[in-house]
C-alpha cells in the first residue's frame, strides 16, 4: 500500500522519495490510486502557502503561488501539453503524423503559446481570487485534475505499448479506483459547499470534449496527452471558480 504511493509521489512531484529497487509495473499500476491524494498534497502546500502571505500583495502571492505549483510538480504535465499541442497543430489530423511529433522534444510555436495561455489563466485566476481567501479552491483544484487522469486511464485506451503510462494502464486495479475516483467527487462539496457543483461540471464538461477530441485523432491517450488534460482541467476548474465567485 504504502509503495504505491510513494511511487506516486515520486513520480508526480520533485520531492526526493526513496523506493528500494526500481519500481515494478504492479506497483506502478496500482500508484494511479494515490494521484488523487498526490494532488491533496499539493494542494495543501498551496494552501498553506497562500495563509503565510496573506499579506503579500495580491499579484505577489499569485505568481509565487503559481511559480511553486510549478515546480513541485517538475512542469511535468507542462511538458505533456507543449508536446500536445505542438503534435495537434502539426499533425493535421494524421494519427501517426501526430504521434510522431509528440515524440520531438524540440517544441515549436503552439507549444509556447498553449504554455503562455494556461499559465496566463492560472495567474489571472489566483490573482482574482485572493489565495489567502480562498484555500478550498487551492486545495481541490490539483485534485480534479489528478482525478480526471485517473479517469482518462479508466475510460480510454493507452495508444503506446512501451509508453511512460504503459504500465499504469496495464495494472491499474480498476475496481479500487473507481471506488477511490467516486469517494473523491463525492468528498468536493465538503471542502467546497455549493461551488463544487460548477466546479465538477466544468471538469466533466472538459473531460467529455478532450477525451472525444483524442479518440478522433489518436484512437485513445498517451502520457502527454494525459498531462495535458492535467494542466487544462486544472486551468479550467480556477476559472469557473473565479466565474462563480
Amino acid at each position: 500500500m504504502f509503495r504505491p504511493f510513494l511511487i506516486a509521489l515520486q513520480f508526480l512531484t520533485v520531492l526526493p522519495m526513496r523506493i528500494a529497487g526500481p519500481p515494478d509495473a504492479t506497483a506502478t499500476g496500482r500508484s494511479l490510486l494515490y494521484y488523487p491524494l498526490v494532488g491533496l498534497a499539493i494542494g495543501a502546500l498551496l494552501a498553506g502557502l497562500a495563509w503565510m502571505l496573506v499579506d503579500a500583495p495580491t499579484l505577489v502571492a499569485a505568481a509565487l503561488l503559481l511559480s511553486v505549483w510549478v515546480v513541485v510538480t517538475g512542469a511535468l504535465h507542462l511538458d505533456g501539453l507543449a508536446d500536445s499541442a505542438d503534435a495537434w497543430a502539426g499533425g493535421l489530423g494524421d494519427r501517426e503524423k501526430t504521434l510522431s511529433i509528440m515524440k520531438d522534444p524540440r517544441n515549436g510555436t503552439m507549444a509556447v503559446v498553449a504554455l503562455f495561455l494556461v499559465l496566463l489563466i492560472k495567474f489571472a485566476a489566483l490573482a482574482t481570487l485572493a489565495p489567502n481567501e480562498s484555500w478550498e479552491i487551492l486545495i481541490v483544484t490539483p485534485v480534479l485534475g489528478r482525478t480526471a487522469l485517473v479517469l482518462l486511464f479508466l475510460t480510454t485506451p493507452y495508444v503506446r505499448p512501451h509508453g511512460l503510462g504503459s504500465p499504469l494502464a496495464n495494472h491499474l486495479p480498476r475496481r479500487a479506483c473507481i471506488v477511490m475516483v467516486i469517494f473523491t467527487l463525492a468528498a468536493i462539496p465538503l471542502i467546497t459547499g455549493w461551488t463544487a457543483i460548477g466546479l465538477l461540471l466544468a471538469m466533466a464538461g472538459l473531460f467529455l470534449m478532450l477525451r472525444k477530441l483524442m479518440l478522433q485523432r489518436l484512437g485513445g491517450t498517451t502520457g502527454d496527452t494525459a498531462g495535458a488534460l492535467i494542466e487544462i482541467t486544472e486551468a479550467t476548474v480556477l476559472l469557473a471558480a473565479v466565474l462563480m465567485d
